[in-house]
């Protein structure tokens, strides 16, 4: 059975339809940024060891998306937009809850592993139950802000026009640029920002598949960003000052594209799903 992702629109004043722009999404996003960049320019703040002020440009995605949204369909579409954030019950699978949750877990813990094995500095490792929670609880709600926009808005119409790797691939690429700054700011090495940026693009490929495989689900990949986000630079683990070093994320970029590499062959790269019919 063909699959064909829904393409976004909407209504011009003219009655016809015309599809969502993801150019317009990427240029607003990226302007909506500049203030968070400025402000981490000036005062060089850190929010920890791994996160610059500048970080706080999660919020960029869905400000943009609810901006193109309500000029698009008013204030009905951007709370049928924020109505995303809970869509689980679009996940028909259960069993799709598995490599939401554990996957990313999984790959930092082999991503430690393969450092204790060639002899790597090991992080840290301490449980504080309720700082774990509430930590989990602001990476869901950074998870939502980006995702709503990444993924709810913008991962739609990119799938419209390309096939689901293509779109994820793409998807990834302006994801890492729009890191970039941040990284710089908190002076990251060229290696580590080509390490990382192989990890991220190949992540948002697992984005991709996740996404079309719990019924798009904006709900589920805010669940997976987190708990990447916790697994890796959550209160679990800790490099010291310097934060996440260049050893663990060459491995873990290593491993991500391997694991993007297994989900399009066994997948296959037109959607990134399994189609019954």
């Amino acid at each position: 059975m063909r699959v064909v992702w829904p393409r976004e629109t909407r209504a011009d004043p003219g009655g016809q339809r015309r599809p969502r722009s993801p150019l317009r999404f990427f240029v607003l996003v990226f302007a909506l940024a500049v203030p968070f960049w400025l402000l981490g320019a000036v005062t060089g703040a850190q929010l920890s060891p791994d996160l610059p002020v500048a970080a706080l440009t999660f919020v960029c995605p869905v400000i943009a998306a609810a901006m193109l949204v309500y000029r698009d369909n008013g204030a009905a579409g951007v709370t049928e937009l924020l109505r995303r954030s809970f869509d689980y019950k679009r996940i028909r699978a259960k069993v799709w809850y598995a490599p939401v949750v554990l996957l990313l877990p999984a790959v930092n813990a082999l991503t430690y592993a393969v450092m204790g094995l060639l002899g790597l500095p090991l992080p840290t490792v301490q449980f504080p139950v309720l700082t774990a929670l509430v930590t989990f609880l602001v990476f869901f709600g950074a998870g939502l802000c980006e995702e709503l926009g990444w993924s709810g808005y913008v991962l739609d119409p990119l799938q419209a026009r390309w096939n689901a790797l293509q779109a994820g691939v793409l998807l990834g690429l302006v994801w890492a640029a729009f890191h970039y700054v941040p990284l710089l700011q908190h002076r990251r090495s060229l290696a580590w920002i080509a390490w990382w940026s192989l990890a991220t693009v190949a992540v948002r490929v697992l984005y991709t598949w996740l996404y079309n495989n719990t019924g798009r689900s904006v709900f589920a990949v805010a669940l997976f960003h987190a708990m990447g986000n916790l697994s890796q630079i959550g209160p679990f683990l800790s490099f010291g000052p310097e934060g996440y070093p260049s050893s663990a994320q060459r491995i873990s970029g290593l491993t991500l594209a391997v694991a993007a590499a297994v989900v399009t062959v066994v997948w296959g790269p037109r959607t990134l799903a399994r189609v019954s019919g």
